[in-house]
């Protein structure tokens, strides 16, 4: 087997690959004979086949098999052995392939052409400083929290008249505009939500007692689809047919107040029995603030590392190469246009995909499957409620969901990819920033949003 790499440009080379007989046909002699031997043919006894019969019949296609397998091999190989950065599939010269008479010749050339990466170094002592940022949940945040809890975990009440934000409940009817057919205009018994009636409409409902029958005009109350269905209960198509007046006479008012500051509030947004004041409450919410204000923090510590890597490590891309790869490899599923239009992002993450896969090597940063099977056991833990717990039954239970979910079949193998992915990520990132110059910055959660929106 001769191989020999032509490298035209820093992005774009060629690869030829001459086989030989003794390459390929050891292979293909042993397969011919395995099928001699299991092959079921009329007027022969099983294994007794003659062998050029059996040439004739399945020679070609074992060759043909043989070969685009040790092609593959070839070519998988020698970019890893000689650790050339290329990015997309190499890309075969079909019409050499199409060219081969399979029945005569010996001797093979193929030939692909590979798009690759520049050569780069990553020298984080050249690089400037990152800022991480330290949030601190103050009192407006703990009060704010406590006000949304109040509110996701409301009261209701009933109510004599109707106010901003009630619901009113009652009999709905149709006095005009009634769709041509049909046999009866519209009536049922529905709610209201006076949240979701027109703001220039919504005088019409406030004020309205319980007991009383008043007229609207449906389309102005509701003038979207959506809310005329809520309002009405029929599908979005049917409520867009409805138009003209409606009359609806009250049934019942309710109202949604803010839960008292209890015990129930405590149970309701923290699990029973985990707190049992209002001052614990109110360093539990704290704790939980500063919990989810420290993800934001690392999240985007995440990003402008990665930011600071793209733009300090410059690499040549063979951009119409990828274009083209792309377009080929989505098989008519995406246009050249759409390519180019998301070409930008697209190159951004090889690049960065790159830059990590070198920092790994440099680093020997590797990911175990013991790494991937307690990651899977953690998040099985935070989904369905199992703490860290000595007890043998449990911690069985979770190892055995985590296993079965990487070794989920339906998905390829996707679960196992995206976990060790995500943990080889974490791993090449945390390196990063332990050689970066990481300065720490106290910050309020506006000031923090404010950053992030800028970014």
């Amino acid at each position: 087997m001769d191989i020999a790499l032509d490298k035209a440009s820093e992005t774009q080379a060629s690869l030829k690959i001459t086989l030989k007989p003794e390459d390929y046909k050891p292979e293909v002699d042993k397969k011919l004979k395995q099928y001699g031997k299991t092959v079921a043919m009329k007027g022969f006894r099983p294994g007794h086949v003659p062998a050029s019969l059996i040439q004739k019949m399945y020679g070609k296609s074992i060759l043909v098999d043989e070969i685009n397998n040790l092609l593959g091999r070839t070519v998988s190989n020698y970019i890893r052995e000689n650790k050339l950065q290329v990015v997309g599939d190499p890309i075969p010269d079909r019409t050499q392939a199409e060219s081969i008479d399979w029945d005569n010749q010996t001797e093979f050339v193929f030939s692909y052409t590979l798009g690759m990466a520049s050569e780069f170094d990553v020298h984080f002592d050249q690089m400037p400083s990152v800022t991480e940022y330290a949030i601190s949940a103050g009192e407006k945040d703990v009060n704010e929290t406590i006000d949304n809890l109040r509110q996701q975990f409301h009261k209701h009440e009933h109510a004599d008249e109707a106010a901003e934000g009630d619901t009113i409940f009652g009999e709905l009817k149709q006095l005009t505009g009634a769709t041509e057919g049909e046999a009866e205009p519209f009536s049922a018994k529905t709610a209201l939500p006076l949240k979701q009636v027109a703001a220039d409409y919504l005088p019409t409902f406030i004020g309205k007692k319980k007991d009383e029958t008043f007229t609207f005009d449906i389309v102005a109350a509701f003038p979207d689809d959506k809310s005329r269905a809520h309002a009405t209960g029929l599908k979005p198509e049917e409520a867009a047919q409805l138009s003209g007046d409606f009359e609806f006479t009250i049934e019942d008012v309710t109202r949604h107040t803010p839960a008292d500051i209890d015990q129930d509030l405590f149970d309701k947004a923290l699990g029973a029995g985990q707190v049992d004041s209002e001052e614990a409450f109110r360093e539990k919410v704290t704790e939980i603030i500063n919990g989810n204000f420290n993800r934001e923090a690392k999240s985007l510590l995440r990003y402008d590392i990665e930011r600071i890597l793209l733009e300090n490590i410059p690499i040549l891309l063979p951009e119409e190469f990828l274009k083209d790869w792309l377009v080929e490899n989505n098989e008519g599923k995406v246009s050249r246009e759409q390519v180019d239009e998301q070409f930008e992002d697209f190159a951004k993450s090889v690049k960065l995909q790159l830059i990590k896969n070198k920092i790994a090597e440099q680093t020997d940063i590797k990911v175990e499957f013991a790494e991937v099977l307690a990651a899977t056991e953690q998040m099985v833990r935070e989904q369905f409620g199992f703490a860290n717990s000595d007890d043998d039954e449990i911690n069985k239970t979770v190892e055995r969901i985590a296993r079965n979910y990487l070794a989920d079949e339906k998905n390829n193998g996707q679960n196992y990819t995206t976990l060790y992915n995500r943990i080889y990520d974490d791993k090449v990132l945390d390196y990063a920033k332990t050689q970066l110059n990481v300065e720490t910055k106290d910050v309020s959660f506006d000031e923090f949003k404010e950053i992030a929106q800028n970014r």
